[in-house]
């Protein structure tokens, strides 16, 4: 574990030493979910490194309030850093890529009303190096909820603690996110690895999302 060499200069790395019990309550509540925060943070950033950068500035967060952690969903706490952690990394970072959460509306007709399928995109194995990429094109708010819901397997009010939004507002993200996906994987042409044949069921192309990340 890193030790803290933040705005506290080095508080955390004394508080970490000097306080054996609390170090072993944080190693067995929140070390285990350490796989967890980086994938949340990789699928964010877009990028190993950075992904690295943010996991070990939220680990220090994690410390250094950690003692507010009140007995309860380890994991989701943890997450929850991580997001917050993520988009301040970011904007300090890629300013020109942040945008608000308020501009989600512009996306929000790309998608068709449709019945959905949930695991529908992950049975074929051939096409899971399709659907990352698919994944990490979709907007932020709609990224993040469904990397939560499907590869973490967290329920919808966990996912609504780690995001900060109604439990409405994630089911409503995951139903769009669910149906970009499909589309997009329709529309996406035979040439790429593990594709056969073209476009299904005559799906539009989908609109790009600009590369636009959206801040927390």
């Amino acid at each position: 574990m890193a030790t803290d060499r933040g705005a506290d200069g080095e508080t955390g790395h004394i508080a970490w030493s000097a306080d054996p019990r609390r170090r072993s309550r944080f190693e067995s509540l929140i070390l285990p979910h350490l796989d967890a925060a980086y994938a949340l943070a990789r699928w964010l950033t877009r990028n190993d490194a950075d992904a690295g950068d943010v996991v070990q500035e939220a680990f220090l967060r994690a410390l250094r309030y950690f003692d507010n952690y009140r007995d309860g969903d380890a994991k989701s706490w943890l997450l929850k850093i991580v997001r917050h952690t993520c988009y301040s990394w970011l904007a300090r970072n890629r300013p020109a890529n942040v945008v608000s959460l308020e501009a989600e509306a512009e996306f929000g007709d790309m998608v068709a009303a449709a019945s959905i399928n949930p695991e529908a995109l992950l049975e074929t194995r051939s096409d899971l190096r399709l659907v990352e990429q698919l994944i990490e094109a979709l907007p932020a708010p709609l990224r993040e909820v469904i990397v939560l819901r499907e590869l973490h397997e967290l329920g919808y009010r966990q996912i609504a603690e780690v995001t900060g939004v109604p439990i409405g507002t994630v089911m409503s993200r995951l139903y769009r996110a669910r149906s970009l996906l499909l589309r997009a994987h329709d529309a996406a042409p035979a040439a790429l690895p593990g594709r056969e044949g073209g476009p299904a069921r005559g799906s539009p192309e989908p609109k790009s999302n600009g590369g636009q990340r959206c801040a927390a």
